[in-house]
């Protein structure tokens, strides 16, 4: 595959050239003299140019002192001392590095690109009058009806109109099909297995979750690690300590220790070039970029470096119930509503995306909303419930002022979740539902648990739910009757006290903790200001996928941290040798420039 990314790829293409032509210089060297002189400096100019033009766009334009530049110097210098053949070989192995280095950056993004494109540009879209007509994706909307048929991709994130069968692989590197039920969402790029089924449209072509996948790793390109950040920071003060450093190591040499100029101007340009911080550069970005995609081919969005170190260094996880740990997949148990103002309780429920308010429309699916009061609007009270003028849904606490001339608040059972329905500051009603604990959250909460990394349950429901779940996924503390604010203030609390902390949620009450969060994680299936808040989004409500990538920030950790000694140790020892005098320019171009290709193979290995 690199000899093919060479081919195509005009660094590749460039870096062949000056190869071949290297060879021919090599070949001339003892009977043509003047054509290999010829030849090693066309190579130098194929070998160089990349090197060359981001030396002066980075150094001239950009005032910023760089690794190129001292490539680029070492260079000349080589040349200036008619040393042509160690100016070539320095520019070919140093090239040969920066196209390994694009070559892995690349790969880091190929999974993803092979992703966008299996998606299917083109999607059968239904019309009113039941027939079909083949559209952009690009051109359909929210709300659009579309069919697939069996064995097909699905064109955009839908949700389904009919049971079906879909196999998610290509998404969350799971082969086993997942059973669709009606409601459920179907993702773009997956195949459907099962017999032809209708999709309700539920984001468009820019907002699907491969596309997210794509936006995501591109800002994650612009967010670099602390410890990147720290190296470019470093990177720009220790160059021009090089540029100072050779010059008054090549006056040493003359007037300490009586040195001939050519011999001295040879050491000074092995030094400029072994004292070259790439393999140092290399230590981190290839290696964030590689466990971004493992993290996307598993299911996972990251979205920066920054993430990934922080989630390494995990004390204290604090977790939404629904939807996180719980299927969010409610099921209504027993009810009291009025039949006069059920209709309008369905219609404001089918304005929330929270899996309560989901499975109250499901319930009522056969009630007549052709009545509804569409004048007035809805408003999502957050963590609180909703309200439509004197009308007002939600959990019983919200209402602890309210009348209650029906005794409902005698009626509720702690082991189930409820939300009252109320009407000018009185209890109308009420719905009480149930739940399914995940028994991969189970799973996740051990492993953690195992680790040393305790995991806290913060949900809005009342403490007999609460106490059921974590006593079901084998959490041993939680706080139950929570608003927005007291996520908020618990997650500042641990960080108060220096605990690196990560926040779990799907809801629009879970954003703002997510945001205050070291490492804020978002369900897929959740709210979009929740994912846009975190750092991490689970494409499936999977807490067991955050436990991977845990494993796999620790090994990203151990490998830069790898890179970063063993690139610092072998900079420590070329410089130590050709102090001493015991190091050619060759030498030093193959030792140095080794230890980055080394550096970013051993980046490469999270890939894996």
């Amino acid at each position: 595959m690199f000899f093919n990314y060479i081919k195509t790829n005009r660094r590749g293409q460039f870096l062949t050239i000056g190869t071949i032509l290297m060879g021919f210089g090599f070949v001339f060297q003892l009977q043509l003299e003047v054509v290999s002189r010829l030849t090693f400096y066309l190579a130098v100019f194929f070998l160089g140019f990349f090197a060359c033009q981001n030396a002066i766009r980075l150094s001239l334009k950009e005032k910023i002192p760089n690794v190129d530049l001292l490539m680029i110097l070492a260079a000349l210098g080589a040349l200036i001392i008619q040393e042509e053949s160690e100016a070539a070989v320095l520019l070919f192995i140093f090239s040969a590095a920066e196209v390994l280095e694009n070559y892995v950056t690349d790969k880091s993004s190929s999974a993803i690109s092979s992703l966008m494109s299996q998606v299917p540009e083109k999607a059968l879209r239904l019309k009113e009058n039941g027939q079909t007509v083949e559209v952009d994706t690009s051109s359909l909307r929210v709300g659009d009806t579309i069919i697939v048929a069996k064995g097909s991709q699905i064109p955009i994130d839908s949700l389904a109109l009919n049971p079906t069968t879909v196999n998610e692989m290509s998404l969350t590197g799971e082969a086993v099909p997942v059973e669709k039920e009606v409601g459920d969402e179907v993702f773009a790029g997956t195949l459907n297995e099962g017999h032809m089924v209708k999709l309700q449209v539920a984001k468009t072509s820019d907002q699907t979750v491969f596309s997210n996948i794509i936006r995501m790793v591109e800002q994650a390109r612009n967010q670099p690690s602390k410890i990147g950040a720290l190296i470019d920071r470093f990177e720009r003060a220790y160059v021009v300590s090089v540029l100072l450093a050779v010059p008054l190591f090549i006056l040493a040499l003359l007037f300490l220790q009586n040195m001939p100029l050519h011999h001295a101007f040879y050491r000074g340009m092995v030094l400029l070039t072994v004292s070259s911080p790439c393999a140092l550069v290399a230590s981190v970005t290839p290696a964030t970029l590689s466990s971004i995609s493992k993290g996307a081919r598993i299911g996972v969005l990251i979205k920066g470096g920054s993430a990934l170190e922080s989630l390494a260094n995990l004390s204290r996880i604090y977790s939404d119930k629904t939807g996180t740990l719980t299927y969010g997949d409610f099921q209504v148990v027993d009810c009291a509503v009025p039949d006069a103002i059920l209709a309008e309780l369905v219609a404001m429920e089918q304005t929330s995306s929270h899996p309560i308010a989901q499975a109250i429309v499901n319930h009522f699916a056969e009630v007549d909303l052709s009545a509804v009061d569409q004048v007035i609007p809805v408003q999502e009270e957050s963590g609180l419930g909703l309200r439509k003028g004197t009308l007002r849904v939600g959990k019983p606490t919200a209402f602890a002022a309210y009348e209650d001339p029906k005794g409902y608040r005698k009626e509720l059972s702690e082991a189930l979740t409820t939300v009252f329905v109320t009407e000018k500051d009185v209890i109308v009603g009420y719905l009480a539902l149930s739940d399914r604990v995940r028994l991969e959250s189970k799973q996740a909460v051990s492993h953690f648990q195992r680790q040393g990394i305790e995991v806290v349950m913060l949900t809005g429901d009342n403490d007999a739910v609460a106490h059921k779940v974590a006593q079901q996924v084998g959490i041993s503390r939680y706080l139950a009757n929570c608003l927005p604010e007291d996520k908020i203030r618990e997650v500042q609390v641990s960080r108060d006290q220096g605990q690196v902390v990560a926040m779990i949620g799907d809801g629009i009450n879970d954003a703002p903790a997510l945001a205050n969060a070291n490492i804020g994680v978002a369900m897929g299936s959740g709210s979009a200001i929740a994912m846009e808040s975190a750092d991490l989004v689970m494409v499936q409500n999977n807490f067991a996928k955050l436990f991977q990538v845990f494993k796999l920030s620790q090994r990203l950790n151990r490998i830069i941290w790898q890179n970063l000694i063993f690139s610092v140790s072998v900079i420590a020892l070329l410089i130590s040798l050709n102090l001493l005098g015991l190091l050619d320019l060759t030498q030093g171009v193959i030792f140095h420039e080794g230890s980055t290709i080394l550096v970013i193979l051993n980046g490469l290995r999270l890939l894996k």
